[in-house]
């Protein structure tokens, strides 16, 4: 059981003879039990931190990829974008061999002025050119080993901002992504 003492009810030397007082008690076993269970409560009731992920649907592990099972795709509605070291970007529309629109593959860099300002209007313009509103843009995501995980978080945040309807991550490059990729790495440093 809790107490708190209030004094010693006297005593000393000199003066009248007093008569003891007795040590007033109070029992704190009531506000200690009040504090546990508020305690308790409180902790029950709160809701802890929720980690937030971005869904990532994969595809099924199959080990027979034939080259008629991959999908052709309308290279107006293709940009691939191959992610380099030190947060370079390099980007085509369309196919290598033969670009849409912009020529050559071109280096930028994540964010607002990056990019972003590739991104924002192609997702309006392809449904547009293609004829097909259902049709939008498809983004293949093409990390680099010298990439960093950062990069690749920075580039899926980047689809979510600009709304991709379609983005891939692909690890498989041709020889002339092979050699966009070096390029990127080199002039990174």
């Amino acid at each position: 059981m809790a107490e708190l003492n209030t004094g010693d009810g006297g005593g000393g030397k000199g003066g009248k003879v007093r008569s003891k007082k007795q040590n007033s008690k109070v029992d704190l076993t009531a506000m200690v039990d009040l504090a546990f269970l508020l305690i308790t409560f409180f902790m029950l009731t709160t809701s802890l931190s929720k980690p937030k992920a971005m869904d990532l649907g994969l595809p099924d592990k199959n080990t027979e990829n034939e080259p008629e099972d991959i999908v052709k795709t309308d290279q107006r509605r293709t940009v691939t974008v191959i992610l380099g070291d030190n947060d370079q970007i390099k980007w085509f529309h369309g196919l290598l061999e033969a670009p849409e629109a912009n020529g050559k593959p071109q280096n930028i860099g994540y964010g607002k002025e990056g990019i972003r300002t590739v991104l924002l209007p192609r997702v309006k313009s392809i449904p547009e050119v293609t004829g097909d509103k259902d049709k939008g843009m498809i983004v293949i995501i093409k990390p680099t080993k010298k990439s960093t995980y950062k990069n690749l978080v920075d580039i899926l945040d980047e689809m979510a901002i600009c709304k991709v309807p379609t983005y891939a991550i692909v690890n498989d490059f041709s020889d002339p992504e092979k050699k966009l990729a070096e390029e990127l790495n080199k002039g990174a440093k």
